[in-house]
């Protein structure tokens, strides 16, 4: 074969087959110049070019004929709609969702939803007290009438239920957890739509009628806005269902409301049971569970009348005054204005008049009726005025929203005729516009003063203005002193949980508006309140929301380690999960900031002492995307350390990195690619003229490499590597060094298994030790032949290896690399390698041509012809001749490409793979045809009209 290798020209050859350059008209319509499509009013669309980056340009496939025909009615979908119920009811549910979507667009997203709020609450208001609650108990009068009933009957047993009701037919548990109170409510919310579902109304009616009941009850009073939320959340269930009902009762021709639909467009039925459901809420005796399953349906007023909300909310929130307990009034006042925000937020005059009866009804609190039941329950007044925070933050929420700025100066000149009362003046805080708090934050600061400490701690009250001004920057003037007046109060709590909880709040006031200094202060202060009795161990979460904010607003690295007490503060962090956290963000963020290469040693010792953290917290049971993200993250820094010209110094610092990072193997491998590349950075300085001691620095980077890649884990990165360090070794022209790399990688073959973890996931290793032999083929070509060393001992070794390595049965990947040998083989008998290392003789002017170099070479060649055909011969059988077809044509496309074929015996070997690889009629077609067009283009080129003869000699059989 390779006697009659064809002799090659690289230079010509690169010249026939490079692309042809046409000259671009930049005035012509590009396909990937930005286009913009514009219709005219005759319907027709043109192409246009323009040197413009937006041109007119479309075709007529942008307009679809179907659709402008049609004008948007699909026929089909008509006569679907007709025929099917199910899918008017979905149209129905389709349309109910889109308006209630609208219902609460009403008001904007920036309005923080109750829902948001109600985990919160769950989670902060709990008890280990006994709970107890009153469950129904369904009756055998409560059943369905038979449908032969008469209405008479009907309406009588309906009215026995509501006698049932006020009788009592319950049953009340005692001594219940909070989960398992939890679990009671839970499942009379589901005893709620099962008995709506089945048509029991009434008894739907009695469980929420029920359930209200349950939130007059004060006696496991810490406990209560938890209670209102999951009974409210009854209420709500109840509210749409009976929305609902009536809705779809307003169905006519079934067509739907729309969305703002008038009363007059409500059908008689549906007013009829609208009016019939306020009726019978009516009638409901007790005062609480009236006001509540009122205010429930209060959205079903839009069927009766334009004013009916507007006319029924003054009412409910009147009805309001006659609850005794100001704890029940409130969080009831809190439900009025959750439900009129949603059904009507536009009427803010009801939702102010309800926060003003509560101002007028504030001193019951401190009455004596409320001071005995919290004698009774051993509850302190701090805690109690806690539980009315949630009710009055969203009242006031709803107030606040979209108000102008007037009111708060009126909310505040209220708040002061109360004496400054601190519950009150911190649900202001926390309800209005933080622009509008920031631009007073010195009055806030004198009513804070002048508060009562005794029922509600300054400390909240300054935290609660810490958060405002994180949001929101107060007077330029004022910064300094609202800075060193919440200070003041702040550093005197005793209480580490207490001033913890504030200081977390102000570091990011004081990072946004003040310099290092200021910062350096706070860390120190909070070290010295948290480090007694290690007092930091509660307050891990605070710890890292501080160092957070500190480096969401220092981006400069060399300021921010310069900061004093920075390092000295990472030290609180004694868990190590949660100091590798801390690590990871400060990372993080360096990686995210950091624009350019930094030398900086404060920053690489303070970083270098990070990622050392990370990196010591890995053990046997951590996971490998843990090991992933710590490794990048590392990976991340190492590549932002540049010492510029300093060479040595660079080199110097990827050994100490890696003694310190030896147990993470991606930071191995990207301190070896980093060492690659320094030594590439030297040769570029030198040109590739290394002087002796660029020649000593570039042959320790190449032992670096050596030393390390062994204790790698992959065997492909292993190989790669070996395959890498080799390359960057020639291109150094350290030769001795290169061919110890390729000779580890040859020797590494062996040790490739079956199987190999991709992913998480066991894969065939043959493609990939494939891929890579082929690479290494390519760099073979050029690495010249050791002098004391056999001709071509590099190749030899790796066939010997490949011969021994155990393939799988089924695989042909073997032949494959043999066949690819044949192209290294063919290339290196060219007088003029296609390639070469700069510098570096390879064996195309070491030999010159000799006939020995290349009578070895043909040697190697027969030989690997003959396991190609032998292999060949093996795959006759039925199972594998689709294998034999593919492997023959392949072996064919080698010769076409490699051999001279003016050579007889040559010729006729190719003739006889092709007919081989449609012999059994499991060739693929369009190769060997456009194989067959491929040499009849060759066979017009200078010197190849034997392709002429050849072409003439491969047939194309059929399938048939």
């Amino acid at each position: 074969f390779l006697r009659h290798a064809r002799s090659r020209n690289y230079v010509s050859e690169s010249e026939v087959y490079k692309l042809e350059s046409v000259p671009l008209d930049f005035g012509d319509y590009h396909p990937l110049k930005p286009i913009t499509v514009t219709e005219s009013k005759t319907k027709k669309m043109s192409r246009k070019g323009s040197t413009s980056s937006t041109s007119s340009s479309s075709s007529s496939s942008m307009i679809d004929p179907l659709s402008s025909v049609l004008d948007g009615t699909d026929p089909l979908s008509l006569f679907a709609a007709a025929a099917d119920p199910v899918s008017t009811t979905a149209t129905m549910d389709g349309t109910r969702k889109k308006r209630d979507k609208d219902d609460s667009s009403a008001v904007g997203s920036d309005f923080e939803p109750w829902s948001s709020k109600r985990s919160e609450i769950l989670a902060r208001y709990t008890t280990t007290e006994k709970l107890s609650i009153n469950l129904y108990m369904g009756s055998e009068k409560g059943k369905a009438t038979a449908p032969g009933s008469a209405v008479s009957e009907k309406v009588r047993t309906r009215l026995e239920e509501l006698d049932d009701l006020e009788e009592g037919s319950q049953k009340e548990l005692l001594n219940l957890t909070q989960q398992d109170y939890m679990n009671r409510i839970e499942e009379l919310n589901q005893s709620l739509k099962d008995a709506w579902s089945s048509d029991q109304k009434v008894k739907a009616l009695k469980i929420v009628i029920q359930c209200s009941k349950l939130l007059s009850d004060t006696t496991v009073i810490q406990f209560y806005p938890s209670k209102f939320v999951l009974i409210t959340d009854i209420l709500d269930t109840f509210g749409k269902l009976v929305y609902e009902r009536i809705l779809s009762m307003c169905m006519d021709n079934r067509a739907s409301l729309p969305d703002n639909f008038s009363p007059e467009s409500v059908n008689d039925t549906a007013k009829e049971t609208c009016l019939n459901w306020f009726f019978k809420i009516a009638s409901i005796r007790e005062l609480i569970p009236r006001f509540y399953v009122e205010a429930a349906i209060l959205k079903c007023n839009k069927f009766l009348s334009k004013m009916g909300i507007s006319e029924c909310l003054p009412r409910l929130t009147s009805m309001i005054r006659g609850i005794g307990d100001p704890l029940v009034a409130v969080y009831a006042r809190a439900y009025l204005c959750r439900v009129g925000m949603e059904v009507a937020p536009q009427l803010k005059e009801s939702l102010n008049k309800n926060f003003f009866d509560f101002l007028l009804t504030f001193k019951q609190i401190h009455g004596d009726t409320v001071q005995n039941q919290l004698v009774a329950q051993c509850v302190e007044i701090p805690l109690y005025l806690t539980l009315y925070s949630p009710a009055i933050d969203w009242i006031l929420q709803c107030i606040a929203y979209r108000a102008p700025e007037v009111l708060l100066t009126e909310m505040m000149e209220r708040c002061k005729k109360l004496g400054n009362n601190a519950l009150l003046l911190n649900s202001i805080m926390s309800a209005f516009r933080a622009e509008f708090i920031a631009a007073r934050s010195m009055d806030f600061i004198g009513m804070i003063k002048e508060c009562d400490e005794s029922g509600f701690p300054k400390h909240l009250l300054f935290r609660s203005l810490g958060l405002n001004l994180a949001l929101a920057d107060p007077p330029e003037n004022d910064r300094l002193q609202i800075l060193n007046e919440a200070w003041k109060v702040i550093t005197k709590l005793k209480n580490p949980q207490d001033y913890i909880n504030c200081a977390e709040v102000w570091v990011e006031y004081t990072c946004r508006h003040f310099t290092k200094r200021e910062v350096n202060t706070v860390l120190a202060d909070v070290i010295k309140h948290m480090t007694p009795d290690r007092a930091f161990e509660d307050a891990y979460p605070q710890l890292q929301s501080i160092i957070q904010k500190v480096i969401t607003y220092i981006h400069d690295f060399s300021l921010l380690f310069s900061v004093e007490k920075f390092l000295p503060f990472l030290d609180m962090f004694q868990k190590e999960c949660v100091r590798v956290e801390v690590c990871k963000c400060i990372m993080e963020a360096f990686i995210k900031h950091q624009q350019e290469s930094t030398k900086d040693p404060v920053i690489l010792n303070a970083l270098l002492h990070i990622c050392k953290t990370m990196h010591d917290s890995v053990n046997a049971l951590t996971l490998e995307d843990e090991k992933r993200m710590l490794a990048a993250l590392i990976n991340g820094f190492i590549k932002m350390v540049s010492f510029g010209r300093d060479f040595e110094q660079q080199l110097s610092f990827y050994v100490e990195a890696r003694s310190m990072f030896c147990n993470l193997e991606p930071v191995l491998v990207q301190l070896i690619h980093s060492v690659n590349q320094l030594a590439m950075e030297t040769r570029k300085v030198m040109k590739g003229n290394h002087s002796r001691k660029t020649a000593a620095f570039v042959r320790a980077c190449v032992a670096f490499c050596f030393i390390t890649i062994p204790s790698l884990s992959s065997i492909f990165a292993r190989l790669n590597l070996y395959l890498h360090s080799g390359q960057v070794a020639l291109a150094n022209q350290c030769l001795s060094q290169a061919d110890a790399f390729f000779k580890a990688a040859v020797s590494l073959v062996p040790e490739v298994p079956k199987m190999i973890n991709i992913d998480g996931k066991m894969r065939p290793s043959d493609s990939f030790l494939l891929e890579f032999l082929c690479n290494f083929f390519s760099t073979l070509l050029v690495v010249p032949d050791h002098p004391e060393q056999g001709v071509l001992f590099l190749v030899r070794g790796l066939l010997n290896v490949i011969q021994d390595y155990t393939w799988e049965d089924n695989s042909d990947d073997k032949i494959r690399i043999y066949t690819n040998v044949l192209h290294l083989l063919s290339a290196m008998t060219q007088e003029t390698y296609i390639y070469h290392v700069d510098k570096v003789d390879s064996n195309d002017a070491l030999y010159g041509g000799d006939s020995k170099f290349l009578a070895e070479i043909n040697k190697l060649c027969e030989t690997v012809i003959a396991q190609i055909l032998d292999h060949l011969k093996t795959l006759g059988k039925d199972e594998t001749l689709k294998r034999q077809s593919q492997l023959a044509l392949y072996f064919f496309s080698t010769i076409v490409a490699h051999g001279d074929l003016r050579n007889n015996k040559l010729n006729q070997l190719s003739v006889n793979l092709w007919n081989l690889a449609q012999k059994h009629g499991f060739a693929d077609t369009k190769t060997m045809v456009k194989t067959l067009e491929y040499i009849k283009s060759r066979s017009k080129q200078p010197e190849m009209s034997h392709f002429t003869d050849l072409a003439l000699r491969l047939p194309l059989q059929s399938r048939t």
